[in-house]
């Protein structure tokens, strides 16, 4: 067996592949050349019956044939190619009377929209936003806010400790406590954020979101904290709601209060909306502010119950189900 008929199928194969016009000829050719019954896969069956002295000739001629008509055939595809998109983009139109396709709009979930009405009330008295880290640790969370080492909260059926000095916020107080040794009175902050703690039913889940107030200036006192937040619940609720203010107990306020709400029309359903007082002396000689020359109050405020009351809904837990039936009545 010679050498020529190799390069007579070299020629073959490219003269039947440049007259090839489609990809399924092409593959048709590649398959005649190049497939397992293809013409040089005989030539290498053959190659037994061949002399010795010029196998290894023929054998690397026949594998320099097969890599020539596979770099022809690549090179033709890529032409097929270029001209089938350049015929598409001639012939295809696109009419655009045609009704668009509609698609679905989505909404605010409704704790954005709660903390968004937050953000509007408050920027608008002057307070400005802050945030703190959700991964805590205990100085911050519980110390610096007066809490006692043998206080239930830091109890592990209560809280989600990494280890001893770390956990999971279970408030956004420390917020106050991180802006008060970065500033200088007069300070007017919010901050809004996750927190967590180990409790889950109709009215609780593990995380749930809370906004944090904190005002420090000369003469503030506890009817000017009663006052903003009696403002901003009527605000928010924009309906005819009854307060009630009574008093209660917190480590980092004195004296502390809880404001309860309800609906005029659901006469006898107290709803606990949220904690408040004036921060405690001790933490305010923690953090180097004169109590002599400044006091403040703090207040925390539960997102979800605002929104629960705002929307008539009683379960907390419908918030994080991601029911779109339930987060499409937001639109």
């Amino acid at each position: 067996m010679s050498l020529d008929p190799v390069k007579k199928l070299v020629i073959l194969a490219k003269s039947n592949i440049m007259q090839s016009n489609n990809m399924d000829a092409l593959e048709a050719i590649r398959i005649k050349f190049l497939g397992k019954k293809g013409y040089l896969n005989q030539h290498i069956k053959n190659l037994n019956d061949t002399s010795l002295d010029i196998k290894p000739k023929l054998g690397a001629a026949i594998n320099q044939a097969k890599e020539d008509i596979y770099t022809l055939l690549i090179e033709r595809k890529n032409i097929l190619q270029s001209k089938n998109i350049k015929n598409t983009l001639i012939t295809d139109t696109l009419d655009v009377t045609l009704p668009g396709r509609l698609s679905d709009i989505g909404t605010h979930h409704p704790i954005t929209s709660t903390i968004k009405r937050m953000k509007i009330f408050f920027n608008t008295l002057g307070f400005s936003v802050i945030h703190g880290p959700e991964i805590e640790d205990d100085y911050f969370n519980f110390d610096a806010l007066n809490i006692s080492k043998y206080h239930p909260s830091r109890d592990e059926h209560d809280t989600f400790w990494f280890d001893e000095k770390r956990l999971l916020r279970t408030h956004t107080s420390g917020v106050q406590i991180r802006a008060m040794i970065n500033k200088t009175p007069p300070i007017r902050i919010i901050s809004f954020g996750r927190v967590y703690r180990k409790d889950y039913d109709q009215h609780h889940t593990p995380m749930f979101h809370q906004m944090e107030g904190l005002i420090v200036d000369s003469n503030v006192n506890f009817s000017y904290l009663k006052k903003i937040l009696y403002d901003f619940l009527y605000n928010f609720f924009e309906t005819d709601i009854i307060l009630r203010f009574r008093p209660s107990y917190f480590p980092f306020t004195e004296p502390s209060a809880e404001i309860d709400v309800m609906k005029k029309q659901e006469t006898g359903n107290w709803l606990e909306l949220l904690g408040c007082g004036m921060v405690h002396p001790k933490i305010l000689h923690h953090v180097d502010i004169d109590t002599e020359k400044f006091s403040g109050f703090a207040f925390g405020i539960g997102i979800e119950r605002l929104t629960m009351l705002q929307y008539n809904i009683d379960d907390i837990r419908v918030f994080f189900k991601n029911d779109l039936q339930f987060l499409d009545q937001f639109k």
